[in-house]
């Protein structure tokens, strides 16, 4: 179906947000709208202004608003390239159901959940990765940008079980008005079950609210701009869910089997299965095995559901140490919880284990729950199988159990629907078992037993018999949706997100922020190793809040890495500081003899047999030009500067050897550097007034030496023919070198200052 088109009354002021939840077994998108808070809480009248935004689905006719995609995200860990093709019919299936110009304004959340929590940090990067440039490469939906929450910031990224168990709590409250209750009750309690995990997330009472440190303050703001904070404790048992527990006890089972074996056969006799159910197992988390313990094992059902409660009660681990008193399962502290006055809601396992087998759903009763457990876990389990056969050839009527007839008619009532496969019937005396422990021998809820007996046979009086006890609403009901809702912990993030638009009622208010996890708590936002961020998050509590990012406006752990590399590199870099010095002048000569070359021919030029151009520009004509000038600033800094010789030298420019020699530079022949020369009698070493001279000048009464009285350099012309160049060549060599600092001048044969 299109989506609505701008003139529909139903479209105007209506925001939209979508979620997808990445499971472990598969990705949901669910498409969620609400009022515009800024139209509405002018328009609605006081009696509903004191409220928290309606969000509904996302769709007008509440159809289509939910659609799903198999495996789970987790499965790509190896081939995170393929994300695209997995998560391309969810955005196909949300831009046929917003506008596409509303697409810029509706914020798109990707949050995965226990399954990608399971995998090591690089794979969990390259995942995030990959379906961040997704996203925003292929929709124009809204998308945080890089954070240090991730690389799309909060839009991408795994929440933890505690931030999961935290939005459902809102979602529950939310739908049940919780938040708004004005009974004198507090807050529901809110009970989450997988596969994998299990949560529990509730309002402590205000006599235990100051006794723990592990509370998460929740702000909500309602349509008139007040605001309800609440103080939850919520917290997270990985290993708890109704898989993982069936792994482990599986390996305890086989464990236990393998020490008191006295035959050959390899069948384990297990009371979590229906009778004689008979399936092929391989045992988890046995440590301390043998290999044959390790190996495959039949195990084959015995039906006793008493004797499955009191197996699987021993993996909660109520005996570990408990730092923290009070503590529930597995030593994790939790504040007392008084179910007189907290009722919690449970959801996913609570409500499947519930209502789909056993059609009791709802209000909890403890005594009906058991009795029906522990006639399906005597059954045959052929007779199970039969059963199921028959029920699937007919279609259930809306979900509550009725089957129908070829004709129509009612033929059946409690029977399993469709939607439970034979997976389920399997395992479902062990989850009952299970969640039967949990909730009693692991939170501690209280049984309501009838004083004469196990015989309360009908849910109805489940809410008589908990006023009888004093607990004035029932402890604890499984419950999958409220209306035309469903109960999910997604809904409970769009709650928090349709309130973070209420204006509020003053500029200085801050505003509604996700719930953040405080210092200290046990599990923290899981972010790779790989990045970061990652690192800091692990460095920061060994640090004093002082030195924190939040205090100082900067990572301090960032800038102490990065100084760490620096001086690494500086270390690795001094030692080879001559040889890398080396090198690079020998690569100047080359390029320096190179670009010379060019320059010649380009310009006409006679090169000699060193590679020198025979008629270089004057002195005086200013700085030299040409290809080799660029290179003049790289060659003074890697050359070192000569040390300033406390001896003074003598300057002495020899010019005009004979009246040969013509204009032309003289390429120097290297002598050695304590050999002398003896100049001859008569030779003529300067000339006045630095020209050049074409005859013969008689010999001075200075042994031959004239001084350059004009303090002008004189050219030193040899002649053309090579011959004439090496005398001069020579002496040019050695007294070429010249302190024009110094100040010293030689003048009629002597040294002056």
């Amino acid at each position: 179906m299109p989506p609505p088109i701008a003139s529909d009354p139903w479209l105007a002021g209506r925001h939209f947000g979508i979620v997808i939840d990445a499971g472990s077994s598969g990705s949901r998108l669910q498409i969620y709208s609400w009022k515009d808070p800024s139209i509405v809480s002018t328009d609605w009248a006081s009696t509903f202004s004191h409220t928290l935004p309606k969000v509904e689905k996302g769709t007008k006719n509440g159809e289509d608003w939910s659609t799903k995609v198999e495996p789970g995200i987790s499965t790509f860990a190896e081939n995170p390239e393929d994300i695209g093709a997995y998560l391309r019919p969810l955005l196909s299936h949300v831009r046929d159901k917003i506008p596409p110009s509303l697409h810029k304004d509706t914020p798109l959340f990707l949050l995965a959940t226990a399954g990608m929590r399971l995998l090591s940090s690089e794979k969990q990067a390259d995942i995030l990765k990959e379906t961040c440039s997704f996203l925003v490469r292929h929709s124009y939906f809204k998308i945080d940008d890089p954070s240090e929450n991730g690389p799309c910031g909060s839009s991408v990224l795994i929440i933890t079980g505690e931030e999961e168990g935290l939005f459902g709590w809102i979602a529950v409250n939310y739908l049940m008005d919780g938040f708004t209750n004005k009974q004198g009750h507090t807050t529901y309690g809110f009970l989450d079950m997988g596969g994998a995990s299990t949560q529990i997330a509730f309002e402590p009472g205000k006599d235990h609210e100051l006794d723990t440190n592990d509370l998460i303050d929740v702000r909500l703001r309602l349509l008139d701009g007040d605001e309800i904070h609440h103080k939850v404790f919520v917290t997270t048992w990985l290993g708890y869910g109704t898989n993982q527990a069936r792994e482990r006890y599986v390996g305890m089972a086989i464990e236990g089997f393998e020490e008191s074996r006295s035959g050959e056969a390899d069948v384990v006799p297990d009371p979590c299965l229906p009778k004689d159910l008979e399936l092929v197992e391989t045992p988890a988390f046995v440590g301390h095995a043998s290999d044959h313990i390790q190996k495959t094992h039949h195990l084959k059902g015995t039906g006793s559901f008493e004797q499955c409660m009191q197996k699987t009660s021993t993996l909660l681990n109520k005996s570990k140490p408990c730092p923290d008193v009070p503590c529930l399962m597995d030593g994790v502290h939790v504040p007392p919880i008084d179910f007189s006055v907290s009722h919690f809601i449970g959801v996913s396992e609570y409500w499947f284990s519930s209502e789909h087998v056993f059609g009791l759903g709802g209000p909890y009763n403890f005594v009906q729950y058991e009795r029906a457990a522990s006639n399906f876990c005597a059954r045959e389990w052929s007779d199970i199988v039969h059963e199921h056969e028959e029920t699937v050839k007919h279609r259930p009527l809306d979900g509550d159990g009725e089957v129908q007839g070829k004709n129509g008619e009612v033929v059946a009532v409690g029977k399993w629907g469709p939607q439970v496969e034979i997976t389920r019937l399997q395992m479902q005396c062990f989850k009952a078992a299970w969640i039967t422990n949990v909730l009693h021998e692991g939170i501690g809820m209280p049984r309501i037993v009838d004083i004469g007996g196990n015989t309360t046979s009908e849910s109805d009086n489940v809410d008589a018999k908990a006023e009888q006890k004093g607990l004035g609403r029932p402890a604890f009901q499984s419950m999958d949706s409220v209306g035309d809702i469903a109960i999910s912990w997604t809904l409970g993030k769009m709650v928090l997100e349709a309130s973070k638009e209420v204006p509020p009622l003053h500029g200085t208010v801050p505003p509604i922020n996700d719930p953040q996890i405080p210092e200290g708590f046990p599990v923290k936002p899981i972010r790779p190793w790989s990045s970061l961020d990652g690192l800091e998050d692990r460095l920061t509590p060994h640090l004093p809040p002082s030195l924190h990012r939040t205090s100082l406006g900067f990572s301090p752990v960032l800038l102490i890495l990065y100084t760490m590399v620096f001086f690494v590199i500086l270390l690795i870099a001094c030692p080879l500081r001559r040889q890398s010095r080396a090198f690079c002048l020998r690569t100047l000569r080359k390029v320096a003899k190179r670009d010379l070359n060019s320059f010649a021919l380009e310009e006409g030029k006679f090169l000699n047999g060193n590679g020198i151009i025979s008629r270089p520009p004057s002195p005086t004509s200013g700085p030299t030009s040409g290809p080799i000038k660029w290179l003049r600033p790289l060659r003074q800094f890697l050359v070192p500067k000569p040390k300033r010789s406390r001896t003074r030298p003598s300057v002495l420019t020899l010019t005009g050897l004979n009246s040969n020699v013509h204009d032309g530079p003289v390429t120097p022949i290297r002598g050695s550097p304590i050999r002398s020369y003896t100049l001859p009698t008569g030779m003529i070493l300067a000339n006045s007034g630095g020209s050049r001279s074409s005859s013969p000048i008689p010999p001075s009464p200075n042994n031959g030496i004239v001084d350059d009285t004009n303090g002008g350099s004189s050219s030193f012309s040899p002649s053309r023919n090579t011959s004439h160049m090496n005398l001069s060549s020579m002496i040019t060599r050695s007294v070429s070198r010249v302190n024009v600092n110094s100040g010293h001048q030689i003048s009629d044969g002597f040294l002056h200052d």
